[in-house]
C-alpha cells in the first residue's frame, strides 16, 4: 500500500479513557472493516504511570471503511467519555514542528527560501537589523513626539 493511500486508511482517535486498550479499539473499530494496524503512542516522561498518551491510531485496510469508521464513531462515547475520530494527518519533519529545538532562521535552506542575502537587511552583530551597510532602519515613531493624543490627525 502506499503512504498516500495509508494515510487515507488511518484513523487518529482521541478523548480516551486510559482503560482503553489496543484489544478495545480493534473490537470498537472491527465492525466497519480489515483493521491492518492499532498503535496507542506511550507516554513521554517514564514516570508517567499512564498506559498511553489519551489517543491513538487505527489504519484500516481500505480508506472507504475509515470514512466509514468516521462517519459512525465521531463523538461516540467509549468507556464513559466522547472520542473524537477523525482522519489522521500526515507527520511532519521534526525540525519543522512548533516548539522545534532548532529556530526556524536556522534550518537548512531557509536563507534560499526566503530570501535572506548577504547585505539585505542582516545583523550585523549588534543585536539590530540594519537596511544595509551603515543605515539603520526608519523609526516608526519619528515624528509622533509633538501630538497631544492618539488617533488620526484632523485635516
Amino acid at each position: 500500500m502506499s503512504t498516500a493511500s495509508r494515510q487515507k486508511a488511518t484513523l487518529f482517535i482521541g478523548g480516551l479513557d486510559p482503560q482503553v486498550s489496543q484489544q478495545t479499539l480493534h473490537d470498537a473499530f472491527l465492525p466497519f472493516g480489515e483493521i491492518v494496524d492499532i498503535s496507542l503512542p506511550k507516554p513521554e516522561h517514564p514516570s508517567n504511570t499512564d498506559p498511553h498518551r489519551g489517543f491513538g491510531y487505527v489504519e484500516f485496510a481500505l480508506p472507504e471503511d475509515a470514512r466509514e469508521a468516521i462517519d459512525n464513531m465521531h463523538q461516540a462515547e467509549l468507556y464513559g467519555r466522547t472520542i473524537r475520530v477523525n482522519a489522521a494527518k500526515e507527520r511532519k519533519d521534526a525540525s519543522q514542528q512548533l516548539g522545534a529545538r532548532t529556530a526556524v532562521w536556522e534550518q537548512e535552506g531557509y536563507a534560499a527560501k526566503y530570501g535572506a542575502g548577504e547585505g539585505e537587511g542582516n545583523e550585523d552583530g549588534d543585536g539590530e537589523v540594519n537596511g544595509g551597510e551603515g543605515q539603520k532602519p526608519e523609526d516608526p515613531m519619528q515624528g509622533l513626539e509633538g501630538l497631544a493624543e492618539a488617533g488620526p490627525r484632523e485635516r
